[in-house]
Formats: structure tokens, C-alpha cells, sequence
């Protein structure tokens, strides 16, 4: 019932424990992430993959932080994620497979940054899922998505047994703190997901909130923007119009941040493939998602 939901969801720390910090990251195939981590030289000198990115002298200076001094890939000790049949502290290979990134990594060295309290990111994707159908939203209407109950199932699911799932968190209590939100291919190809995407996306957060017990919870829509700034396809352009409005509803002002993500499109020349709909599988487009995604959540945190 909602009440256990509250009573769950209230269960701070004891004590000077500080409660950890949780985010729970969700979408389709773009937020389990298709960035390439190592550099194919043979296509195209390897660029576009984190390899390549910590190693080219235009980009070695942001990206440098992700390298550990062994020239292995860094492991937060503040942050850890649990997705799906995988967990740990935050590092490189936490994308679709272990030799990919999404938006976790951005996202994480963020909001690892930014709070002293230990951080966890509850990352729920899965490929190929529409908002009209998938995650549809009990507000919406007909047949609950089977998606939209496993986001909330897993969810509290994973904080009821934190202690068991984390074993260096156990006995610091939680606080669900923020949403990240990066979906929309499956209801861009389709006419009529598209038509009803905007509704489906508010009903996605006042749903959320309440089923998660915690109404005002930040929430952070990332633009789903992939083919740039020269996107003229008129479902594309609705959806991305969609997403945006959302965010500028009077009841979601201060609590719900739309971040536009065209500007980190990269042409195919300049990334590991060809993959249009998964952003040519580029991991420096993926990591820069996640970064604004997570200096969005920041700012609606400060709030």
C-alpha cells in the first residue's frame, strides 16, 4: 500500500550516519548505453571511444579523471551502482555490456561530486521499450507498462535489502534524491505514441513520485537527440518538443529539468560506427548526456 511505500521510503539513518544518496537512472537501449570503451584502430584511428578520448590531446584533460594512475579505468569509492544483474563501485563498463558506457558515467561523477554522503545509482534499462506501452504510466490509462512496474518493483526492492546488496553501505539508511530519464526512440518511429507522449510523461513523474512515496522528487528528462542539430523529421522534432514541455509545466517548476542533448551528436566519421539511433555508439556523447544530465539534477538538488 502507499503507506508501507511512505514508511519505507522514510527510513533514514540512525544515529550521525549520513543516508545514502540515491538516484535511480531509467530508459531504453540509450541509457544502457552503447559508448564504445575501447579504440578500434582500424576504424577510424579509434575515435569516439574512451580509450581514444583520455589519449587525444583535445579531449585527454576533461576525460582524464576516468583513468586510474595504472592506466586502468578509475573506481569511485563514493559511488556505487546495482543494474540489474550487475553491481559495484562506479567505473568504465557499465553500459549494455561490459565493454560500454551510457549515461552512468557522467551522471555518477557528478553527483559523486557533489555530495559529501555516500552515492548509489539504481540504473533500470532495457532496449527497444516505448513510454506509450512499455513504461506506460498507471495515470495514463489502459494496461499498466510491465516496465513502468518494474521500475518501481526493483526500486524498492533494492532499498528494502541495501544492506544485503551493499555490504559497505549497511546501517547508513537511504534518501531517494533524484530521477534520470533518457528514452524516446521506440515512441519517435510511431504516430501514435508520439501523439501522446507529452501526457504519458507528466503521468510518468506524478506516477513515479507517488509510487515511490516522495512527492517533489527530481526529475531530469534528457532530450532524446540523437541525429543533432539537423533533425528535421517531423515525429523527431514533436517528440524532442514533447520531452522539453514537460519540464516546463507550473507543477513541475523547480522540480523537473529538461536537458537538450543535440549539441553531443557526433557524425559517424568521428565515432565507432555508424549506429544513428544509438548516437554511432560514441562515448564521448554518452558521457556528456550524463554529465548534464547529472549538473541538471544539481541544480534542482541546490534548490
Amino acid at each position: 500500500s502507499w503507506l508501507t511505500a511512505v514508511v519505507l521510503f522514510a527510513a533514514f539513518a540512525q544515529g550521525g550516519e549520513k543516508p545514502v544518496k540515491v538516484f535511480i537512472l531509467a530508459g531504453q537501449s540509450n541509457m544502457e548505453g552503447q559508448g564504445f570503451i575501447k579504440a578500434d584502430p582500424k576504424r577510424n584511428e579509434g575515435k569516439g571511444s574512451l580509450e581514444y578520448l583520455v589519449k587525444n590531446p583535445s579531449t585527454a584533460a576533461k576525460f582524464k579523471k576516468l583513468t586510474a594512475p595504472n592506466d586502468s579505468w578509475a573506481v569511485r569509492d563514493d559511488v556505487w551502482i546495482h543494474y540489474l544483474d550487475r553491481k559495484g563501485k562506479l567505473t568504465a563498463g557499465y553500459g549494455a555490456k561490459e565493454d560500454r558506457i551510457g549515461p552512468e558515467l557522467g551522471f555518477g561523477f557528478v553527483v559523486g561530486d557533489l555530495f559529501e554522503e555516500p552515492v548509489l545509482l539504481i540504473k533500470l534499462a532495457w532496449g527497444g521499450k516505448s513510454l506509450a506501452k512499455d513504461f506506460r504510466p498507471p495515470s495514463s490509462g489502459g494496461e499498466v507498462g510491465p516496465y513502468y512496474k518494474e521500475i518501481v518493483g526493483r526500486s524498492k526492492a533494492i532499498l528494502a535489502n541495501l544492506d544485503k546488496e551493499f555490504p559497505a553501505l549497511a546501517g547508513k539508511g537511504y534518501q531517494l534524491t533524484g530521477f534520470g530519464w533518457h528514452q524516446g526512440w521506440n515512441d519517435r518511429v510511431n504516430q501514435a505514441f508520439n501523439d501522446e507522449y507529452e501526457k504519458n510523461m507528466a503521468n510518468f513523474i506524478r506516477d513515479i513520485r507517488k509510487d515511490l512515496g516522495v512527492g517533489g522528487l527530481p526529475f531530469v528528462i534528457a532530450e532524446t537527440g540523437m541525429t543533432g542539430p539537423n533533425e528535421s523529421h517531423p515525429r523527431a522534432l514533436s517528440l524532442m518538443k514533447a520531452q522539453a514541455a514537460v519540464a516546463g509545466y507550473p507543477e513541475f517548476k523547480g522540480n523537473v529539468a529538461f536537458v537538450g542533448t543535440k549539441a553531443f551528436w557526433r557524425e559517424k566519421e568521428d565515432s565507432p560506427s555508424g549506429q544513428g539511433y544509438h548516437w554511432n555508439t560514441n562515448a564521448e556523447t554518452y558521457y556528456l548526456i550524463g554529465e548534464s544530465m547529472g549538473q541538471a539534477m544539481k541544480g534542482l538538488c541546490n534548490k
